[in-house]
């Protein structure tokens, strides 16, 4: 079974990342948060998202229908730390929050490389309203690949996505559609390679991620190969 993924909007939005992983991180209640626990995710969320900056999420939410979470298990419980954002974010600008969108697969990216990102694609099932704008919620977004894919699922069920936020990041991933110039790039140099990942993966690379397709130029193609065998 194949993740969803759809090629990028040459207008795709940036990730809103609320904010630097320096004050999230060393939030006292993060660790409780990050481990399942519903009233630390949501004194976490409620402190960081009163924090920032308001025009910006004003403007991420002004056509916003529906805010999906990225609902997930992480180790022994399920990170409630999206769902507690969504349900922040539904009671400050009336979007409705969709709680049974759910990522049916566990893929372990906290704390992993990029390599085992790549191989362990996240997967969703859930409701999507065919024509409702979408904004979607993640307490962390690296190289987006999970973004991404609910991203896909949403667009293949007929839902528009309008934006994307994070609690926090690498400011590097705020851009998570593929540059055109980076997507050149890559195809010039793993020519070859689109043919095997597609038939790995599903999708080409113009549905990577600007940080996935950077961190594939970094290496060969046989490198590339290797690493998501060993990994997958």
């Amino acid at each position: 079974m194949f993740a969803s993924r759809a090629p990028w909007s040459p207008n795709e939005p940036d990730v809103f990342i609320a904010a630097p992983e320096s004050i999230v991180k060393k939030h006292p209640r993060y660790p409780a948060a990050k481990a399942g626990d519903p009233a630390a995710s949501w004194n976490l969320v409620s402190e960081i998202l009163s924090a920032a900056l308001p025009d910006a999420l004003s403007v991420l939410m002004r056509s916003a229908q529906i805010i999906a979470p990225v609902q997930a298990y992480e180790g022994v419980s399920v990170n409630r730390i999206p769902a507690a954002m969504g349900l922040w974010l539904e009671r400050r600008y009336g979007a409705i929050m969709e709680t049974s969108l759910v990522q049916i697969n566990r893929v372990g990216h906290t704390g992993s490389s990029g390599w085992h990102r790549m191989a362990n694609q996240a997967l969703f099932d859930g409701d999507v309203v065919a024509g409702a704008r979408y904004v979607l919620a993640d307490d962390f977004v690296g190289q987006g690949g999970t973004l991404a894919n609910l991203r896909g699922y949403v667009m293949e069920k007929g839902g528009i996505v309008d934006g994307f936020i994070s609690l926090t990041g690498q400011s590097r991933s705020a851009k998570i559609g593929s540059r055109s110039e980076t997507l050149v790039e890559l195809r010039k140099k793993h020519a070859a390679l689109e043919t095997w990942w597609r038939r790995h993966f599903g999708f080409g690379f113009d549905s990577l991620t600007e940080s996935e397709a950077v961190y594939l130029l970094r290496v060969d193609a046989d490198t590339i190969r290797s690493r998501l065998s060993e990994e997958g």
